[in-house]
């Protein structure tokens, strides 16, 4: 029953089957019938989750064990005190409202790998970096959460999933190790 941490690359999908325009998890692990717990978008990178334990799996993804989930999100703009207050409060997206969570500004990451290709840059705008910690995760929320304080995510790398850590286990996007899933506290 292994349980793979693996750096998702910008642009990848998380599925195994064939994608018609982009490269899919089959193009970086070949190990047979494990399944991603929990997905990042195609415009996302960092931590990903498989296993080949439908149950773990299950345990890992889903919201009632509080996996907490890190992101780094660099956005365009500086946020100020209101929306750092409004991004750590529940916060109304219309579909539905976040739950609290964690958020502080950071310095630019130096052991971040650079994107592959460079996010966009426009010289009369600043960039900011966000820490996010969430124990929910629904479909593109952290750049939701953004873009509704008016600090549009222009990159987002997930760098922690409950105990595992990229910074922890330094891979680069692409790579991948094998880890004991009795490190999993799913209280």
């Amino acid at each position: 029953m292994p349980l793979i941490l693996f750096n998702k690359p910008f642009q990848v999908m998380c599925q195994f089957s064939p994608h018609p325009s982009r490269d899919t998890l089959a193009q970086y692990l070949r190990i047979p019938n494990i399944y991603p717990a929990g997905r990042l978008d195609a415009d996302s990178e960092g931590l990903l989750l498989l296993t080949d334990d439908g149950r773990l799996q299950h345990d890992i993804s889903h919201p009632a064990h509080k996996q907490p989930k890190t992101y780094l999100a660099q956005v365009e703009g500086v946020p100020d005190v209101q929306a750092l207050t409004r991004l750590r409060n529940p916060l109304d997206l219309g579909d539905f409202t976040t739950q609290a969570c964690q958020v502080r500004q950071i310095e630019a990451p130096d052991w971040l790998w650079p994107r592959n290709p460079p996010i966009r840059e426009r010289s009369n705008t600043p960039t900011s970096w966000l820490a996010i910690t969430l124990s929910e995760g629904k479909n593109r929320q952290v750049r939701r959460m953004t873009a509704a304080v008016g600090l549009p995510t222009l990159r987002l790398v997930r760098i922690a999933i409950g105990p595992f850590s990229l910074e922890t286990y330094p891979l680069l996007p692409g790579e991948w190790q094998e880890v004991s899933p009795t490190a999993v506290s799913l209280t």
